[in-house]
């Protein structure tokens, strides 16, 4: 006699169904992002309900192999299938897979998967010492990826919607101020504020060598001239008061020292100057992120670049993606002297929006 138990979907219990889940989403990804290196999904948006051949014409790629993905995205309910061996992309995913500029564009977040696996294999090693890696351990691809992740933020939303919420900020910037970003990555929106107010002087700093190298090749391309950016192991943030505005985008919870980090800032802010931090949106309690439908993601994130980063050396806070919940922040920024905080309610799927004030 055989037995189909351990087959049978319907004798599966739900962390078995769960996990099964997962490995076929895993699988999915991996569609997704190789449709998205090929350009497939906008071959699809601009076909609308199409043929594994007209996508393929589309796209320039071999008939053969588009079908076979196509049918795969189709099963796995990413694409439509309608019949007559027709596929659509959804209008629902065109703004999250097949618009690049869009700001709701979330095909980074896939791209990205290769790379992120490869960092697995330098893991084992932190998981034994405790020793995390920063960011130019993982080569110039991990500022790439950053500069892709909130490129279109910055650029659509940072100027216009953003600094409006800024108590009295947009009236210095368009008189001549004196800004800095700490923590500026590929420089996007240092860039982006100087296009908008040109009056003033903007400022970043970095610790990542790749990260500062795609800043001055962004500043270049940009060809602006009110814009500089600094290696802080080599040329730190002023202690002189001389900013009207510092901000950190999503940066903090990276810090080995984030504490030293709001220090340094708050010598550097002037005294009606503006801090204005983004960082993850988490909830005060570990308990209260397991209700959070973006939280398996988040401590991904935290193991393969954030809290390695924070713990990159020795006594580092390592205080993970999810470690700055708002309770958290406001003490920080207590901590280093500033005795305003709030809250802004900007929304946002994953970052909170603060403002500090000396």
């Amino acid at each position: 006699m055989t037995t189909r138990q351990g087959t049978d979907r319907q004798t599966w219990p739900a962390p078995v169904e769960r996990l099964m889940g997962i490995m076929v989403d895993a699988h999915i990804s991996i569609m997704i992002c190789l449709g998205l290196r090929l350009g497939l999904f906008r071959a699809l948006k601009d076909a609308g309900l199409a043929t594994s051949a007209e996508v393929a014409a589309l796209a320039g790629l071999h008939e053969r192999w588009v079908r076979e993905w196509l049918r795969g995205q189709a099963t796995a309910g990413v694409i439509n299938y309608r019949g007559d061996g027709r596929f659509e992309l959804p209008t629902e995913l065109v703004a999250f897979l097949a618009d690049e500029n869009h700001v709701m564009f979330m095909g980074h977040n896939f791209d990205s998967l290769p790379a992120k696996m490869n960092f697995v294999e330098r893991l084992p090693e932190s998981f034994r010492t405790g020793l995390g890696l920063s960011y130019d351990d993982f080569g110039p691809e991990t500022a790439a990826a950053a500069e892709e992740l909130f490129r279109n933020w910055y650029r659509q939303v940072l100027v216009p919607i953003a600094l409006p919420w800024l108590d009295g900020v947009v009236a210095k910037l368009k008189a001549g101020a004196k800004v800095a970003d700490v923590g500026c990555g590929a420089g996007i929106a240092l860039i982006e504020m100087a296009k908008a107010f040109p009056q003033s002087e903007f400022h970043g700093y970095e610790i990542s060598e790749h990260a500062i190298a795609r800043a001055e090749a962004n500043r270049e391309e940009a060809a602006t001239g009110s814009v500089a950016f600094h290696n802080v192991t080599s040329e730190p943030l002023p202690a002189d008061g001389s900013f009207d505005l510092i901000t950190t985008f999503d940066c903090l919870h990276d810090m080995t020292k984030p504490d030293q980090a709001a220090a340094a800032i708050r010598a550097a802010v002037s005294p009606d100057g503006t801090w204005f931090i983004v960082d993850i949106n988490s909830a005060p309690t570990f308990e209260g992120n397991l209700t959070n439908p973006f939280a398996p993601m988040l401590y991904t994130f935290s193991i393969l670049a954030c809290m390695s980063s924070g713990l990159s050396e020795p006594g580092g806070a390592g205080l993970g993606t999810c470690g700055l919940p708002e309770p958290s922040m406001r003490e920080l920024a207590n901590g280093a002297g500033f005795t305003r905080f709030r809250r802004l309610d900007l929304p946002h799927p994953v970052n909170a929006y603060y403002e500090a004030r000396p």
